[in-house]
């Protein structure tokens, strides 16, 4: 009789720990998430203008506004939680979030650990330059005097690339590097489409972007093995890109167009 019971015991944790695994894998079908009424979304908020919070003190920013766009196409709650990046990943591998919207650049480290969507988000850095100026291309730089915020993502873009005789002046922030760009004191800058456009609202028509520096895409991050949830994700990046929601967005956060992206 203890020896049935045990096996009976054994076949029954079995069956409990297989219904766990199928409720686990099938509470994450885009159907299973509209049942229960929510979507725990991760974002960051120190990453504006995609995370950011607002004068409430709850997240906002073009993320936090593609998640509810989200939302509201798929009819249910959407519970915004904040992350950093060190802790989005696990934050999402440990349940503790359905899916990341959180600024998270497509790297094939990362595709390791989460499933990627199509990039529905993307941050550009260019080289930005005087309309009259002639630079189109990197080899243009050769006796140019060009400013970047230090150690940023401009700043190792434009290191690899220019050539020898080439100027690079480092600041402190964009800010400052913007600053360099309208005295006169750089002939160029390396910075990011939404530094591009703050100059542009300054001196409307003086500076043009040159060239693509780098171009990160973003997308949504999953667990692995959720294909129902991929799908349906990517069914509303594709739509939303194509109807144009998706810029209408990207520009009431980064006053510029959504880049094209493959």
């Amino acid at each position: 009789m203890h020896h049935f019971s045990r096996r009976a015991f054994a076949a029954f944790a079995l069956a409990a720990g297989l219904a766990a695994t199928a409720a686990s894998a099938f509470a994450q079908a885009p159907e299973d998430l509209k049942k229960k009424g929510e979507v725990n979304v991760g974002l960051l908020v120190d990453f504006p203008p995609y995370g950011t919070t607002n004068a409430q003190n709850q997240p906002d920013g073009y993320d936090a506004d593609v998640a509810k766009l989200l939302g509201k196409e798929w009819g249910v709650k959407v519970n915004l939680v904040p992350v950093t990046g060190p802790n989005r990943i696990p934050f999402l591998l440990t349940n503790k979030v359905d899916m990341l919207i959180a600024s998270l650049a497509i790297t094939p480290e990362r595709a390791k650990q989460v499933q990627f969507s199509k990039p529905y988000s993307a941050a550009t850095i260019v080289l930005l330059g005087p309309k009259k100026s002639n630079i189109k291309a990197a080899p243009d730089l050769k006796s140019v005097r060009v400013g970047v915020a230090r150690a940023s993502t401009q700043d190792v873009a434009l290191t690899a690339i220019a050539p020898q005789g080439t100027e690079i002046r480092r600041f402190d922030d964009d800010a400052s590097a913007m600053q360099a760009l309208i005295a006169g004191q750089v002939d160029a800058i390396g910075c990011s489409t939404t530094v591009a456009a703050q100059i542009d609202k300054r001196k409307p028509g003086e500076f043009e972007p040159k060239f693509v520096l780098k171009q990160q895409e973003m997308a949504v991050a999953i667990r692995p093995g959720q294909d129902a949830l991929l799908k349906s994700v990517n069914e509303f990046v594709t739509k939303n890109t194509a109807n144009g929601e998706l810029n209408k967005l990207y520009r009431k956060w980064l006053e510029t167009d959504l880049p094209k992206m493959q």
